[in-house]
């Protein structure tokens, strides 16, 4: 089992909670007819913040995946790449880090970060001074 994080097209993703999450059901149910591997078919702003994350955590398949295993195997990352979303599964000794880098490179590149695995779900979205602001969290 891994730790679960997902960016996103802001644009692409309904604002309301409920419709958030059957979107996201729809999103992962992975049918859009293109390997998912590979960041050429999602968008601009997904594919940099990839290509950045890919450094710290890297793929586990794909084209960027590395030929060589790293010392600390629990950096590999399994990245599953949509038109509109990047998911990833990221290993629990990673959480702090990746949970860290993610939240970072969504905001930089300006995308939507859902916290797929907390028990929260919550939901960040980019605001125009270039942080990333909460939308909604699962209500307890």
């Amino acid at each position: 089992m891994s730790y679960d994080l997902m960016v996103f097209l802001p644009e692409s993703a309904p604002a309301d909670r409920n419709e958030f999450l059957d979107w996201y059901d729809n999103q992962t149910e992975w049918d859009e007819g293109h390997s998912y591997d590979d960041p050429s078919v999602t968008a601009a702003s997904l594919r940099n913040l990839f290509k950045e994350l890919v450094t710290i955590f890297p793929a586990l398949n794909g084209p960027y995946a590395i030929a060589e295993l790293p010392e600390d195997e629990s950096s590999l990352a399994d990245y599953c790449i949509g038109k509109q979303v990047i998911y990833i599964g990221f290993s629990w000794d990673k959480v702090d880090q990746a949970y860290s880098e993610l939240h970072r490179l969504a905001a930089k590149h300006k995308v939507g970060f859902f916290d797929v695995s907390s028990d929260s779900g919550a939901v960040w979205l980019p605001s125009a001074d270039g942080r990333l602001e909460l939308a909604h969290e699962h209500q307890k």
